[in-house]
């Protein structure tokens, strides 16, 4: 039996007034799709440092108090030849108003409220996790 390997990853999720961050890919395996901002952790750091660090390097947000909201095993592509990724997905704040400004693997970014996201090309991790949180809010 053939044991899949899975790569750590981490995203960030950063809401401002009702609307998320999200940055468009530049590079494989998601170009040109909209996600949280996040990426491949780097040997020995934690999914939280993960989360913070891909935050500051896609966006130059600071990322404060992580808090582990979701996980996925995400399968990779079958021409990749890698297992894929278990993508922890953190809720992440940000100080103030700081702006974002796209960076190194982020092409663009911008913040769109819920029914926006729906209009764009995002993971289906994404639209998962904005239900997460949608049904997070009805139960308090």
């Amino acid at each position: 039996m053939t044991r899949t390997t899975f790569a750590s990853a981490s995203s960030a999720i950063v809401e401002r007034d009702g609307r998320f961050l999200l940055v468009r890919r530049l590079n494989p395996p998601a170009a040109d799709l909209y996600a949280f901002p996040g990426g491949r952790a780097e040997p020995g750091e934690t999914p939280a440092e993960t989360a913070l660090r891909e935050l500051q390097e896609e966006t130059g947000l600071r990322g404060e108090n992580p808090r582990l909201f979701h996980r996925y095993e995400l399968a990779a592509e079958a021409e990749s030849g890698s297992g894929g990724f278990l993508l922890s997905v953190f809720l992440v704040d940000v100080e103030g108003d700081t702006e974002a400004l796209a960076a190194d693997d982020a092409s663009d970014l911008g913040w769109y409220r819920p029914d926006e996201i729906a209009g764009l090309p995002v993971p289906p991790s994404i639209i998962d996790c904005l239900e997460r949180l949608a049904r997070a809010r009805d139960e308090r």
